[in-house]
């Protein structure tokens, strides 16, 4: 009796030992965001309403259809005029680049933030167990990831992965790459680098769908620093609580909608499909049925079933076999404080906004980040969660919802629990207390809405002046 006694004794100690251990392995692979680092470009590379006139002037196949084109995309795109563009813009080579181009644009942007990013944090170069760099329209030999080893001279254990062709979703993709890395590995410190090389990808072309992505992206990029320790859990910024990444490669129209392709006359662009709208909506929606379960409360899901389900009643039982009672939407501010959207453009805000019932509250950072700097691709949600700490809207425990879009198709989104009251300076520092303007019409219009008024069987671009 005493044998079988201490038997299950020892059997219920073991239970409780497994049970403590898997709890306690389980802290050690939490990802924490310590600090993050967003770029600003010299404001010699700020692109005004009069030299991006400039720029397209000088952009010999573009004629007058195309002019008019341009100015209403960049019109309602929500941009402002204190974006920045690549230095070779401004040398006027944007259809000639060389590689040294394309490094030097990457390598201003690693040195100044990468470094700040260190210095700010007191880690050393060779603290780092892990490299992340995405950038997707960019690849050069040695690797991007090779240059910042080379020349922060980083261990040469560290382990290393170099994105490229990832899109505008880069940026978390590279997050999840983290976070299961530290589930195998204790104790680790590991940088993600995103950004988008521009020097050589302008489009000197005429094709719509592909002269677009001039007006839209510009520069930018950020440096992340994530750990697992949780002896600085207290330290730290954010806590990652969940992410799912979804992928709709497999369809043929999510393909093809967003790809870059040579045009017509064999020149090289990115082409943005008419179907691009649709395509983001399907691979939104699927995102958001799996993610929703993992952040909302049981309540609100259950709520949102009940409705649904009397719904479909009502339909079944109404004579013309439709419901005229609204579509239920879930409400995501129950499990969520704040939204942190992907800068794709204005149409991309206004959707996201329209199918979660945000309010202008809610789309407000999005909103100014691409005012105040544009879609910088796969660094764009950075500076949108920037501005939200700008304005000292995070608090410890709240949480914050990134949703990102990329080529591919993808739709890859995240919660992030904030550890603790952030409010420290940042990229936005100097802008902050102007935002948000009265107005975010930018000048394009009033500056060249002539255009809309010429003639096509008159017009000469050799005659234009800006």
């Amino acid at each position: 009796m005493e044998l079988l006694s201490l038997l299950c004794a020892f059997s219920a100690l073991y239970f409780i030992f497994m049970m403590w251990k898997r709890f306690d392995e389980k802290r050690d692979q939490e990802c924490y965001i310590l600090d993050y680092q967003c770029h600003k470009p010299t404001d010699d590379r700020k692109l005004d309403t009069k030299f991006s006139g400039e720029v397209i002037r000088r952009t010999k196949n573009l004629g007058l259809l195309e002019y008019q084109f341009l100015l209403k995309a960049i019109v309602s795109s929500g941009i402002g005029e204190q974006t920045y563009a690549p230095r070779i813009i401004f040398s006027g080579r944007e259809s000639c680049p060389t590689l040294e181009d394309s490094i030097s644009e990457m390598e201003e942007f690693f040195h100044d933030s990468i470094q700040k990013l260190l210095d700010r944090s007191g880690i050393s170069p060779s603290q780092l167990d892990v490299l992340v760099v995405n950038v997707s329209m960019f690849a050069s030999v040695p690797s991007l990831a090779s240059r910042i080893i080379n020349h922060y001279k980083m261990r040469e254990d560290i382990k290393v992965f170099n994105l490229t062709g990832m899109g505008c979703s880069a940026s978390l993709i590279s997050t999840d790459i983290v976070r299961n890395i530290f589930k195998s590995y204790k104790n680790v410190y590991a940088l993600v680098v995103t950004s988008e090389s521009l020097s050589p990808n302008w489009y000197s072309g005429n094709a719509r769908s592909m002269i677009l992505a001039n007006c839209l992206f510009r520069s930018g990029g950020c440096a992340v620093l994530l750990t697992n320790k949780r002896a600085l859990k207290n330290q730290a910024m954010f806590k990652l609580k969940c992410l799912v990444r979804t992928h709709h490669g497999a369809r043929d129209e999510s393909y093809g909608c967003c790809i870059q392709q040579e045009d017509g006359q064999g020149m090289l662009g990115f082409h943005l499909d008419k179907i691009l709208p649709k395509a983001a909506t399907r691979a939104f929606v699927d995102n958001l049925r799996e993610i929703s379960p993992k952040i909302l409360p049981i309540r609100e899901l259950v709520r949102f079933m009940l409705v649904t389900l009397v719904r479909k009643l009502k339909s079944q039982s109404s004579k013309g076999g439709a419901s005229t009672s609204p579509k239920p939407v879930i409400n995501f501010k129950t499990g969520v404080d704040h939204f942190c959207l992907h800068t794709g453009g204005k149409a991309v805000i206004d959707g996201i906004g329209l199918n979660l019932g945000l309010s202008e509250y809610d789309l407000e950072p999005a909103r100014m980040t691409l005012h105040r700097f544009g879609n910088t691709s796969a660094s764009s949600l950075w500076y949108v969660l920037g501005y939200m700490e700008a304005k000292k809207r995070l608090k410890k425990g709240d949480t914050v919802l990134m949703i990102s879009f990329g080529a591919g198709f993808k739709c890859n989104s995240c919660v992030l629990e904030v550890v603790r009251d952030l409010g420290d300076e940042n990229v936005w520092k100097e802008d902050i207390a102007v935002y948000p303007p009265k107005s975010l019409t930018n000048p394009f219009l009033e500056k060249y809405g002539w255009i809309h008024q010429e003639d096509l069987s008159t017009f000469n671009p050799e005659n234009v002046v800006i």
